[in-house]
């Protein structure tokens, strides 16, 4: 796995230092796995998800990296959208011309360099600076993760609110944690690179002790995201309820948190509105549809 790259041996023994210690529950763990092998089966079986994560992955290097930036339209980028499902509702505004190269810009400046880890921190931080610090924009945050992950998944496992928000004490991380009293503490766990390739180590070698020798990394966000599905059926789906309404089928919480359903079914309308209420439209119809 990698983990830490470009850094002096002074850097590298300060990050094993400050690794967290993550008590996972292996129980939970078994059921999600279970449960995403399982409810995939209908829709194609768990190979078809894991091409259509790949395939997001392209997308977004294809569209973000080797300067491609430099010449991206607001259609392009309205599609990346359409595959970020906390992102996709809120980033309307930004789609507008007077706000979409200033966007663009800070995208670039959080990949560049991307190659050295032990900046990511202060990468996202600065991405995250560049936008208002309020409640209707952390959502930006979750901008920041998707956009590294998926340009560049070796090196950035997914670092979004629902994996870990140390502030609302909410993520996949509080749900795996083994602790009867989980429901009555907040977890000392801060949401930095550290602790999320630490827990996709962990998910890793789980994987691996369980038979699942490719394609780890994409099984590791299939699972994470099914953990986190289970948590928001528990809740009735009062978390991000703009974001997640009642499901229709096992699968649609997990789909949903992957930005599986950026397109909708039999169209190639995706679920990205413009700041009018106008769906963004993509030219391929049959691209990512899972539902």
């Amino acid at each position: 796995m990698l983990s830490f790259l470009n850094t002096s041996k002074k850097d590298k023994a300060a990050a094993v230092e400050a690794r967290p210690q993550l008590e996972l529950a292996g129980p939970v763990l078994q059921q999600a796995l279970q449960q995403v092998i399982n409810g995939c089966e209908p829709l194609g079986g768990i190979e078809r998800y894991i091409d259509a994560l790949k395939l997001k992955s392209t997308l977004f290097q294809d569209a973000l990296l080797n300067g491609a930036h430099e010449t991206m339209t607001v259609e392009t980028f309205g599609g990346l959208c359409a595959f970020m499902s906390t992102v996709r509702r809120r980033i309307a505004p930004y789609l507008e011309p007077q706000e979409f190269a200033a966007l663009i810009n800070a995208i670039a400046a959080l990949l560049d360099n991307r190659e050295d880890t032990s900046t990511t921190d202060a990468r996202m931080a600065t991405f995250c600076a560049a936008f208002p610090q309020d409640k209707k924009h952390r959502w930006v945050r979750d901008l920041a993760a998707e956009v590294l992950h998926n340009t560049d998944p070796e090196r950035y496992p997914l670092m979004t609110r629902w994996i870990w928000d140390a502030k609302a004490n909410t993520g996949v991380i509080r749900e795996l944690w083994f602790d009867d009293e989980i429901d009555h503490i907040t977890l000392d766990i801060p949401d930095r690179y550290i602790t999320f390739i630490t827990l996709r180590e962990e998910l890793s070698q789980y994987l691996t002790e369980n038979g699942i020798f490719r394609d780890v990394l994409n099984y590791i966000d299939l699972l994470c995201a099914q953990i986190y599905a289970d948590y928001i059926c528990a809740q009735g789906g009062s978390y991000l309820r703009t974001d997640f309404s009642a499901p229709q089928d096992p699968m649609e919480y997990t789909r949903r948190l992957l930005g599986l359903d950026g397109v909708k079914a039999n169209t190639n309308k995706t679920r990205l509105k413009s700041i009018d209420g106008t769906a963004f439209v993509l030219g391929d119809a049959d691209l990512l549809q899972q539902n």
